[in-house]
Order: C-alpha cells, then structure tokens, then sequence
C-alpha cells in the first residue's frame, strides 16, 4: 500500500504551518511513495532555488538505506567508501543530510518518506516527524519495538560495517 494523496498534502501542510509557527526559514518538503515517485511537493514563498532537488534526495536517501537521511549522513561520515558507491549508482539522488524520513502505517510497513528542507538539519527532522504524526502514521522510531524488521541501526558495528 502506499500513503495517499490526501495524506501526503496533509503531511504537507501540517509541516509548513508547523515551520511558520516556530518561525523559521521558508519551508520546502516533499511526499514519495515506495519506489520514490512523487505524490506532492510544497514550496514556501521565499524558499531558495534547489529546495525540491535536497527534499527529494532526502526522501530518496531515506527510502535507499531504509533510515533517516540524518542516519544516512551519519553512514556517510563513518563509511565514506560505501556511501560514494551508493550516491554513484543512486545517479546522486541520495542527499546524505538529516529531514528525510521514511513514513509507515500502523502495522509498521513503510508506504513512503518525506523530505523536508529549509532550516537547520535538527529542524527539518522535527518537521518531518511531526508531519507524520499529524496524520496518525509512523516513523522508523516508532517502529522499533516490533522486530527486527523494523530496527535501526544508528552506526556501523563492531565489525565497522
């Protein structure tokens, strides 16, 4: 199943109203169904030029490696080898900076991402989420008490991968 259109522009706007609220930079994000195809994008007025290109790669990282894109950068700085293999073969559409997030429903199965850019790295996961919640779906975090399907893993292991 994959998140509907209704739910993506309510994720959509539920992040902008949240950005104005707490007043930062113009806000951009993007909603993806599995496999990233585009199912809505929003672009605050004032949002710089590029801001679909970084939501999109976001939600695009996140999707690739089944974790945050702040997990992703997180993979990036520890793994950089592996990382350039996977931008390489991805055609550069994974952007390995936090605001990405992977989006699923109640039983924990992953329906798309979003990708949000504008602030700061911490801000735009803040948003991410809370665009998640206000339509009742999960993210990866929410998951991680249902088994080892839905665990993450923060940082390479003992064995460095």
């Amino acid at each position: 199943m994959a998140i509907t259109l209704d739910q993506a522009n309510r994720i959509i706007a539920a992040i902008i109203k949240r950005g104005q609220e707490l007043d930062l930079r113009p806000i951009s994000a993007v909603v993806v169904e599995p496999g990233c195809i585009v199912k809505a994008f929003q672009k605050e007025d004032g949002a710089s030029m590029m801001r679909f290109e970084m939501a999109f790669g976001k939600a695009y990282a996140a999707l690739a490696l089944s974790r945050s894109s702040k997990l992703v950068r997180i993979r990036n700085e520890e793994k950089p080898t592996f990382m350039r293999f996977l931008m390489d073969t991805s055609g550069d559409k994974i952007f390995a900076e936090g605001g990405g997030m992977q989006i699923r429903d109640v039983n924990g199965e992953v329906i798309g991402a979003v990708g949000v850019t504008g602030d700061t790295e911490d801000k735009d996961d803040e948003l991410a989420v809370h665009g998640i919640h206000s339509v009742g779906l999960k993210t990866d975090e929410d998951c991680q008490h249902m088994g080892r399907k839905f665990r993450m893993r923060v940082t390479s292991g003992a064995d460095g991968r």
